[in-house]
């Protein structure tokens, strides 16, 4: 599957154009008063287009959606562009107008011929993963492809727009309410503009991976993100998010059981988390552990609505199953760094051969090892994400011969080297 993967990325930027059909246009299809931009607004509009995409060898995919009021991201339209300069090649497709199924567009992200290319990915992707049940694969995310193509760390659209396509973005429309209707030009233009420049940033970060035989190290960054359980919020592992400053485990106990109960209310409800109880009255809520509504009453962070019905209810009882927790099931949280017996000046040498190994590869620091993977290193530890794949190659190897005092560093004029001690 990597060879084909690796097929596909390395062909996807030769041009393919599909037209479409005269006898189909119009349909579902509308236009803005230039008549350049297109919206789909019916399954059979947007069927034909995939159609159309599928025998492409990608598609550029961006969202714009909303989750200030909601627990699940609200889809609010959705831009898919083919590689060609024609009107119909770049399209908004528009789930709140109309009568419009989605099934069309996940055919095509379970396609496999066709690489599906997003900037970064994560929550494009998990709302696909949440409404349709389908990851796109194969997937392309061109803010992981550029940090290993040099372009530094969590680089952004603009940046790439501006250095590889050589065009800049109309921000008037950033911050705008994406579930209003109708769309003004300028919300589709900008809309549009986030899968149009993206082809091109594609095909030429496709083109340097390809030739620096780097495909490969994409491959393995993207497998979290095209993992269905990144995108699973487990209400009992929800505690591990909230920030405590102590590890008793029977305060733990009635963190979690409350951080458990807020998310399943959230969840069941679609409401945002911070609507049902904000962390600093969760953790509030676990020190003062209030027997009844009245008890509520006199917290000081406790949002006026939870403090009765079903809230106050559910917190009450979180509390109490939180008390009744045995010791022998106390939630844990994991010390093991805690007693890590870190040399200080090995991990500072471990920095000094990261920054110099990132610059000669030209890949971002940050890609290739953590602050906290480079702790771990100097304590001795080997399980860790730097030592492994692509990251070994390019600075694992190095940086064990550094730990096993196999191996040192020396300055040459501005760079750093380094040197086998035999």
């Amino acid at each position: 599957m990597a060879n084909d993967r690796r097929s596909i990325f390395a062909e996807a930027f030769l041009p393919r154009h599909h037209r479409l059909s005269e006898d189909v246009a119009g349909a579902g299809w509308s236009e803005d008063k230039t008549g350049r931009m297109i919206t789909i607004t019916t399954t059979d509009a947007l069927q034909t287009f995939c159609d159309r995409a599928a025998k492409s060898p990608y598609v550029t995919v961006d969202t714009e959606f909303l989750r200030e009021r909601t627990y699940y991201a609200k889809l609010c339209l959705i831009q898919i562009a083919i590689p060609g300069d024609a009107e119909e090649d770049a399209v908004l497709v528009d789930p709140l107008e109309g009568e419009l199924s989605l099934d069309p567009l996940y055919a095509l992200f379970r396609d496999t011929s066709v690489v599906k290319v997003f900037h970064a990915a994560r929550q494009d992707l998990e709302i696909f993963c949440v409404e349709g049940g389908v990851i796109p694969a194969p997937l392309f995310d061109t803010q992981v492809a550029a940090m290993v193509c040099g372009f530094g760390e969590q680089v952004g659209y603009e940046t790439l727009v501006r250095k590889i396509a050589k065009a800049s973005i109309d921000k008037s429309s950033r911050f705008t309410d994406w579930s209003r209707r109708p769309l003004t030009d300028a919300q589709k233009s900008y809309a549009l503009a986030d899968v149009t420049h993206l082809r091109v940033i594609y095909e030429q970060l496709s083109t340097q991976l390809a030739r620096s035989k780097r495909t490969d190290w994409v491959e393995e960054e993207l497998s979290v993100l095209t993992d269905p359980a990144t995108y699973r919020v487990d209400p009992v592992e929800a505690w591990r998010r909230v920030k405590t400053r102590t590890n008793s485990g029977k305060f733990l106990a009635i963190v979690a059981a409350l951080a458990e109960f807020r998310e399943r209310y959230a969840q069941e409800r679609d409401v945002p988390r911070s609507r049902v109880f904000k962390d600093d009255a969760l953790v509030e809520l676990a020190s003062t552990k209030p027997q009844n509504e009245k008890d509520l009453g006199r917290s000081r962070l406790l949002l006026r609505e939870a403090r009765r019905g079903d809230i106050a209810d559910g917190i009450l009882a979180a509390i109490r199953s939180g008390m009744e927790v045995e010791p022998a099931d106390y939630p844990r949280i994991d010390g093991s760094r805690d007693h890590l017996q870190i040399n200080p000046a090995l991990a500072d040498l471990l920095r000094v051969l990261l920054k110099a190994k990132a610059e000669q590869s030209g890949v971002a620091q940050k890609l290739i090892a953590t602050s906290s993977d480079l702790d771990m290193i100097a304590a001795g530890e080997l399980d860790v994400h730097a030592l492994s794949g692509w990251r070994r190659k390019v600075f694992g190897e190095d940086a064990m011969k550094l730990v096993e005092g196999r191996a040192g560093l020396v300055a040459k004029g501005g760079d750093v080297v380094v040197f086998d001690l035999g």
